[in-house]
């Protein structure tokens, strides 16, 4: 009979294993409801021992939002290749992978939290939310954009954000319409900036080129031009 024999931990080591233990702990339930004791416990090793590699819950919390975070942002890098509707929509379903293996860490992250408010965490969802909209960026290909196109970019990682938080309550959508739904938005909210500008108008039209009548922005299309009969009155020309 053989005897397990724990293997003792380096410093980063330790202080990685118990990162990752407390994102998983706060990816199930709110970080206000995990106690040390209990991410002592998941990690196998006593209390004042994880004090010893973090001064408090906040600071190991930090940590573990730290790790949230680039793991968000990373979920957002696409390769530029095909239309831009199908990219969208891949980054959507990671997106919303994310969301929902770690919907209370993802709450946490994007509302605050313990943290809420503090310097660290806000810098934290500022650098997510920065990493988004430098990816549609380049999707896009667009090194100086203008105003509206910046406008449109974050409108719409505010709008992806504050979508997955309302449906994180109840999941009341089904989550494949919902990602096909915000890859819409994105073309909607494109297309009304352009109905007000020139260079937007032309940033539509050279994103619309490359889409085929079978992918996101195309089915978008066919839904509003099937709505048009019904929702348009042209008023009639007095003889």
């Amino acid at each position: 009979m053989t005897t397990g024999v724990r293997r003792r931990m380096g410093v980063e080591e330790r202080r990685q294993q118990l990162i990752g233990v407390a994102l998983e702990l706060f990816s199930h339930r709110s970080p206000d409801d995990v106690s040390i004791d209990e991410i002592a416990a998941a990690a196998g090793i006593s209390r004042p021992l994880v004090y010893h590699y973090f001064p408090g819950k906040q600071s190991l919390y930090e940590a573990a939002l730290r790790r949230a975070a680039d793991e968000l942002a990373g979920r957002f890098a696409e390769r530029p290749e095909g239309p831009l509707g199908a990219r969208l929509l891949r980054v959507m379903g990671r997106f919303f992978d994310f969301v929902d293996e770690h919907g209370p860490g993802f709450s946490a992250l994007m509302r605050g939290g313990p943290a809420v408010g503090s310097t660290t965490t806000n810098a934290m969802i500022d650098e997510v939310r920065q990493a988004a909209y430098d990816q549609i960026m380049a999707h896009l290909g667009i090194t100086e954009p203008p105003a509206r196109l910046r406008l449109v970019v974050r409108s719409w990682v505010s709008l992806a954000e504050s979508t997955a938080l309302i449906w994180l309550d109840g999941r009341e959508i089904p989550r494949a319409e919902l990602e096909l739904q915000l890859v819409h938005d994105f073309a909607a909210l494109a297309a009304v900036s352009a109905a007000y500008d020139k260079q937007m108008a032309g940033v539509l039209l050279r994103i619309l080129e490359d889409e085929p009548a079978d992918g996101p922005f195309g089915e978008l299309v066919g839904r509003l031009v099937a709505l048009v009969p019904h929702a348009v009155r042209v008023p009639e020309q007095r003889a």
